[in-house]
C-alpha cells in the first residue's frame, strides 16, 4: 500500500495542477491555525492525524459554512464517515481511492453549494416581494387575522395546523400563502404549489401521494409526491374544491395523522406539512350539497381567513393603484406615468369584478398605450350594448310565469357541458365549480347521463 504521506504529496500535486490553492497541514493543531487564518472553499479532512480526530474539529463549528467539508476515511470506517456527515461534512472518500476522484467530488460540492446559494437567493427574493405587499386599510382585520397566525406557528414551530384562504378569482390567494411561509418559521424549507384543477382526475392522488413502479400502466418508475416533496416545509393546494373524493380521503388522513402511502403501495411515510389552501368556492355551501367531503371542511376550516373583495372595500382602490403603478413605472420604464384626475373616477366607479389582478392588468394596459401621459383609464365602462362577452344580454327580463333556478342551473350545466365536448371538466372551469358539483346538479335535478 502507498506511504500516507507520499499520498497526501500526490493528492496535493494533484490540486495543484488543476489550478488550486493548496494549505496542507499535519496535525489537528494546524489545522485549527489555518482555519483561523484564512477563508477556504474546501478542507480535506483525513479521520485519524497524529494529535486527534479530525472529527472533533468539525464538532466544534469552527468551519464555515462555505467551507465544503470532504472527509477520508479507512477502509469499514463508514461509521465514521456518518459521524462526519451529521456534523456538516459535505462528502467522503473511502481509502484507497483514485485521487483523480478528488476533483469531481470537489467538483460536486461546488455544485451543490451553487444551488443551496441560488435557493437562499430565491427564498429571500420571496420574502422580500411577500413583505412588500400592500396592506390597505381595507384588509385591517385580514393583517390581523395573518399576524395571529403567524404568531402562532413562531409558538409551535412544528405540527402547524392547516390554514384555508378563501376569495375570489384575483384576490391574491397564493400570493399571501406565499407570505404565510416565507413570514413563518419554515421559511428556509421547501414550499410548494399545486392548483388542483389543472390536474386530471385520475393522476391527482398520484401527484399529492407519490407512486411505485407498476402503480398503474404508465408508472415506470416509482415517484415521490408533493406531500414528500415538501416535507418539513409548505404545500399550498389552491382551488381545493376541485380535489375529486377519493384524494380527499386521503388528504384528510394525511392531515389527522400526518402520514401517507404512495399509489401502490402498502408503506405509511410520516410526514410534517403546514398544508394552506384556498377556494375560490364557498367549501361549507359545497360541504352542505355533500359536492365536497364535511370531515375534510372542518379540519380545513381550524384556520380560515377570507379575502374581502375588491368592490367592498372602496377606499381601498385608489392608494393600491397608486402601489401596483409604481412596481409597474419601474419595469416598464415610465417613471413620469401618474393617473388623472377623471381617471381616479373611473377607478373609483368600476366594481373590478376580476379584484387586483384584473386592476393590475389595466394599470399595465395602460401603461402599455398611453407611455407617460396621465392614465385615463376611460375604457373600462364603454362596454358596447349587447357586448357578446357579457353572459346576460342587454334589455333581458323575467318572464311573466317566471322560472326556477333549479331550471337555470340545470340549462346553464348543458350549455357548458356542450361548449365543452361534453368533457365534465371542461364545463366546470367554464362555470368556475368543481366537477363533482356539475354532476351533484345533474343528478339531483335528473338530467345525468
Amino acid at each position: 500500500m502507498e506511504d500516507e504521506t507520499v499520498f497526501q504529496k500526490r493528492l496535493t500535486a494533484l490540486l495543484m495542477q488543476e489550478g488550486a490553492q493548496v494549505v496542507a497541514t499535519a496535525t489537528i493543531a494546524e489545522a485549527r491555525k489555518a482555519l483561523a487564518d484564512t477563508d477556504f472553499d474546501f478542507a480535506l479532512f483525513d479521520i485519524n492525524l497524529p494529535d486527534g480526530s479530525s472529527l472533533d474539529v468539525l464538532e466544534e463549528g469552527i468551519i464555515p459554512s462555505s467551507t465544503s467539508v470532504v472527509v477520508m476515511t479507512a477502509d469499514g470506517g463508514v461509521d465514521s464517515a456518518v459521524r462526519a456527515i451529521k456534523h456538516g461534512a459535505a462528502d467522503y472518500l473511502t481509502k484507497p481511492f483514485d485521487p483523480f476522484e478528488l476533483p469531481l467530488v470537489f467538483e460536486r460540492c461546488q455544485n451543490e453549494r451553487e444551488g443551496k446559494r441560488r435557493q437562499e437567493h430565491e427564498n429571500t427574493r420571496i420574502a422580500h416581494a411577500s413583505g412588500g405587499l400592500f396592506w390597505s386599510p381595507g384588509l385591517k382585520a385580514f393583517k390581523a387575522q395573518i399576524d395571529r397566525i403567524l404568531e402562532t406557528d413562531h409558538r409551535l414551530d412544528e405540527h402547524l395546523p392547516p390554514v384555508l384562504i378563501q376569495g375570489e378569482t384575483g384576490t391574491g390567494k397564493s400570493t399571501f400563502a406565499r407570505f404565510l411561509h416565507h413570514a413563518g418559521p419554515r421559511a428556509d424549507q421547501p414550499y410548494i404549489e399545486l392548483n388542483c384543477a389543472t390536474l386530471p382526475e385520475n393522476l391527482v392522488e398520484s401527484e399529492l401521494f407519490g407512486h411505485e413502479r407498476g402503480a398503474f400502466t404508465d408508472a415506470r418508475e416509482a415517484r415521490m409526491g408533493l406531500f414528500e416533496a415538501a416535507n418539513q416545509g409548505t404545500l399550498f393546494l389552491d382551488e381545493i374544491s376541485s380535489l375529486p373524493a377519493a384524494a380527499q380521503a386521503k388528504l384528510l388522513t394525511a392531515i389527522e395523522d400526518g402520514v401517507i402511502r404512495r399509489v401502490g403501495s402498502n408503506t405509511s411515510i410520516n410526514i410534517d406539512v403546514r398544508l394552506i389552501t384556498a377556494s375560490l368556492e364557498d367549501l361549507e355551501a359545497m360541504a352542505a350539497a355533500q359536492s365536497f367531503r364535511l370531515d375534510l371542511y372542518h379540519r380545513l376550516n381550524v384556520l380560515k381567513v377570507e379575502i374581502p373583495p375588491l368592490r367592498k372595500r372602496p377606499g381601498d382602490i385608489r392608494p393600491l393603484a397608486g402601489h401596483l403603478l409604481r412596481h409597474l413605472k419601474r419595469r416598464y420604464r415610465l417613471p413620469d406615468a401618474s393617473i388623472a384626475p377623471e381617471g381616479e373616477e373611473h377607478l373609483r366607479a368600476y366594481p373590478w369584478p376580476g379584484n387586483v389582478r384584473e386592476l393590475s392588468h389595466e394599470i399595465e394596459r395602460q401603461l402599455v398605450l398611453h407611455g407617460n401621459d396621465e392614465l385615463p383609464f376611460d375604457q373600462l365602462h364603454l362596454k358596447p350594448v349587447g357586448d357578446a362577452k357579457d353572459w346576460l344580454v342587454d334589455g333581458w327580463y323575467f318572464p311573466e310565469e317566471g322560472f326556477t333556478i333549479e331550471g337555470a342551473n340545470l340549462r346553464l350545466i348543458h350549455l357548458a357541458l356542450a361548449q365543452a365536448g361534453n368533457n365534465v371538466s371542461g364545463a366546470a372551469r367554464l362555470l368556475g365549480v368543481n366537477r363533482d358539483y356539475i354532476r351533484y346538479r345533474l343528478e339531483k335535478v335528473g338530467g345525468g347521463e
